[in-house]
């Protein structure tokens, strides 16, 4: 009776150079290519697929996931909303699911403030994680894609074509904006004031309008 099925989203002990895998990789592409560079431990229940550190962990959205619906939705929502925990999300990026993506895109970045990184396959997911795992380990009381600016390149290209999105932003200001915002969380929480001295009044408006909007 050790597992709370209501507490899934809590804190797990992870060690040091260790990852913690949700039951349902044993035996998969993904974990076969992480065991070969960093220990896994297997645990039944857990909402995210991944613990990286006891408070970092990983959402991997399969490229089934993607094309069934927007059922990965609810897991996201859970951690997002979870004060304990910091989520990425993982995301097989392929010509299947490629029409998919923008949504998911928006969901994630903009309506939740998660990072999100595209991968091809699960082997470039593997070599990705591993990487993560190694940052934390490295500085684990940072979050890589968070903190530091080699890790948060990762993002970047999905970063920009998300806030080229907002309207009036477009490919030449959003550059401007993720040098002075260079999270989402940062540029949602901006005021008009702050983003006026980046873009103009009038986008500006258009830009703190479209996070403050109920949608």
């Amino acid at each position: 009776m050790e597992k709370n099925p209501h507490d899934d989203t809590g804190p797990v002990h992870v060690p040091l150079g260790h990852i913690v895998a949700n039951e349902k990789w044993r035996g998969s592409q993904l974990a076969q290519e992480i065991q070969g560079k960093i220990k896994l431990i297997f645990e039944d229940g857990l909402t995210p697929d991944f613990y990286l550190s006891n408070r970092c962990c990983v959402l991997y959205v399969t490229e089934a996931d993607l094309v069934a619906g927007n059922g990965y939705r609810k897991r996201l929502v859970r951690v997002r909303n979870s004060s304990n925990l910091q989520g990425i999300v993982v995301v097989e990026k392929t010509r299947m699911s490629e029409q998919y993506f923008p949504a998911l895109q928006k969901f994630t970045v903009l309506d939740l403030g998660m990072v999100l990184l595209p991968v091809a396959s699960q082997m470039e997911a593997s070599c990705l994680i591993i990487q993560l795992v190694q940052e934390q380990t490295k500085e684990p009381s940072k979050n890589p894609l968070l903190r530091k600016k080699r890790a948060l390149l990762l993002s970047e290209p999905s970063l920009l074509r998300t806030v080229q999105q907002i309207p009036g932003v477009g490919k030449v200001k959003a550059p401007l904006l993720l040098q002075k915002f260079p999270s989402i969380q940062q540029l949602s929480n901006a005021s008009i004031r702050e983003l006026e001295q980046v873009v103009g009044q009038a986008v500006a408006k258009q830009i703190h309008a479209f996070f403050t909007q109920p949608r």
